[in-house]
């Protein structure tokens, strides 16, 4: 897991993995001044206050958290861009380590489209569910514990299968989750740690892609389902 975690850091030079976190850093943050732009400028259409000086001061709070708020989900918008060219960043990877693989399936706009969204869903869902809990335990210092087994969980199956949906049926990926399931889910627990560095979390789309590429070429094969005689 080191070894594989190694070669992703070492190839996000790349340019295949550069070429796509750039698109994601840049949509995200044409998305940050467009929504905080918007807001600033709606802002100015409203008078809350019948003082000029309340007025001024109210109108220069909102315009700051216009501006704060967006930058909150800067990392999410970025992942949830970058998301759409993941398989890109597997290819490189694979080009470079394991050249003599055949071509992986080719999955359509409307499969990737369907795996993001269902990705941000789960991410957004899971994490509101999980708050409370956070919060309660966050008193007897097991919060940090909850988030690395849960987002261990989630982000090591989700990257897990986004990886190897690439060369392996719908049942070959359920049966390599299940036979593999602790190491993947630390791998994700590593993933989770990724996103959770500032400026680092970036970049954890594209290194925890081709982290799970050098680990899934890593795992053992599940064996065959055993036939049931006639």
């Amino acid at each position: 897991m080191i070894s594989a975690l190694w070669k992703a850091f070492a190839q996000l030079g790349d340019p295949g993995l550069s070429r796509v976190l750039r698109r994601g850093v840049l949509a995200a943050l044409a998305c940050w001044i467009a929504l905080a732009g918007g807001a600033t400028v709606a802002i100015h259409y409203f008078h809350f206050f019948d003082s000029g000086w309340a007025d001024v001061g109210t109108g220069a709070a909102l315009g700051l958290v216009a501006w704060l708020v967006p930058a909150l989900f800067f990392s999410a918008l970025a992942t949830f861009v970058m998301s759409f060219f993941l398989d890109e960043i597997a290819d490189a990877v694979e080009a470079r380590h394991y050249p003599g693989l055949p071509p992986a399936r080719v999955q359509p706009w409307r499969e990737i489209l369907a795996g993001s969204t269902r990705f941000l869903v789960v991410m957004v869902v899971v994490t509101l569910l999980a708050a409370p809990l956070y919060l309660a335990l966050l008193l007897v210092g097991l919060g940090l514990i909850l988030n690395y087994l849960v987002n261990g969980y989630l982000l090591g199956r989700e990257y897990f299968e986004l990886v190897a949906s690439r060369r392996l049926t719908p049942d070959q990926v359920r049966a390599q989750l299940h036979l593999h399931l602790g190491r993947l889910w630390l791998a994700g627990a590593v993933i989770n740690l990724l996103f959770q560095i500032p400026l680092l979390n970036l970049a954890a789309p594209v290194l925890a892609t081709a982290f799970m590429v050098h680990l899934d070429r890593a795992l053992p094969p599940a064996p065959p389902p055993e036939r049931v005689p006639a």
